[in-house]
């Protein structure tokens, strides 16, 4: 059992909690919890780390899982001192980060029509990981990341997705305007969610191959990723409301899309 904060491991994960780089260096991410470390794919678990009252009162399910993996028991109190949450569960994994390539996010033209979400610099991390889960929910087919977004890999964005980014590819590129040409060559139709657009997302058709570019929770999209939308789309608004959470956004476009095409 490890009880002392002093312990290689223990510094290591609390570094990998606190900070991306170093995160990005190791390639590799942390979740916490029963859920998400039952629906990790096996091949992506390096590591697992147990509080001693979890691991004497194990879910059964967990421990048929734990069998096929690595694992260390850890004193509650140092347990305490590597989770990212107030009230930790128990069970903390450390995970190898995936790694994902455009047609692995259904862009290709012979992908069919894929539904795509394109984010510019979102900064809040909760939003990212509802972006993402609502991707799942919705049946897009992988999230485009410019390279000023918050880190995916963030703990509060791990938990805002509940599990969907084991299942949600997802890709930052180094060049967002590089990346929606590519796609606009591969026949999808670029929808920019803009206060200027001048129809309302009801009124578009996003049956074939679809992008919503989504911006900055306070800034929306720069000028010039907006410009290189096919078109701007709306989101109608009552009262004094002048916009909506960037997460929020993107749920209604995703939403119309997954509507039309139940047909």
């Amino acid at each position: 059992m490890i009880t002392s904060t002093s312990n290689t491991r223990i510094r290591q994960l609390m570094q990998w909690n606190q900070k991306a780089k170093a995160r990005r260096e190791d390639k590799v991410f942390i979740v916490e919890g029963t859920k998400m470390f039952l629906e990790a794919p096996q091949s992506w678990i390096r590591e697992v780390y147990l509080a001693e009252s979890f691991y004497e009162k194990m879910p059964e399910a967990a421990a048929g899982k734990l069998d096929r993996c690595s694992y260390e028991v850890v004193k509650d109190s140092i347990f305490q001192k590597i989770s990212d949450t107030q009230t930790p569960q128990g069970i903390l994994s450390v995970l190898k980060q995936p790694e994902y390539v455009l047609s692995d996010l259904g862009l290709m033209r012979q992908s069919g029509h894929p539904l795509v979400i394109v984010i510019e610099n979102i900064q809040d991390p909760g939003n990212l990981g509802t972006i993402i889960r609502t991707a799942e929910a919705a049946g897009a087919t992988g999230v485009v990341m410019s390279p000023d977004t918050v880190d995916v890999y963030n703990p509060k964005t791990i938990r805002a997705t509940m599990g969907s980014i084991y299942r949600v590819p997802f890709l930052y590129v180094d060049s967002l305007s590089d990346a929606i040409r590519h796609l606009k060559r591969n026949s999808i139709q670029i929808y920019a969610a803009h206060l200027k657009g001048d129809r309302s997302y009801h009124e578009l058709n996003f049956t074939k191959g679809t992008a919503f570019l989504i911006g900055n929770e306070g800034n929306g999209l720069k000028e010039e990723t907006a410009a290189l939308a096919n078109s701007y789309v709306k989101i109608p608004m009552e009262g004094r409301v002048e916009s909506l959470n960037a997460a929020i956004a993107s749920a209604v476009l995703m939403y119309e899309a997954h509507r039309q095409r139940l047909g």
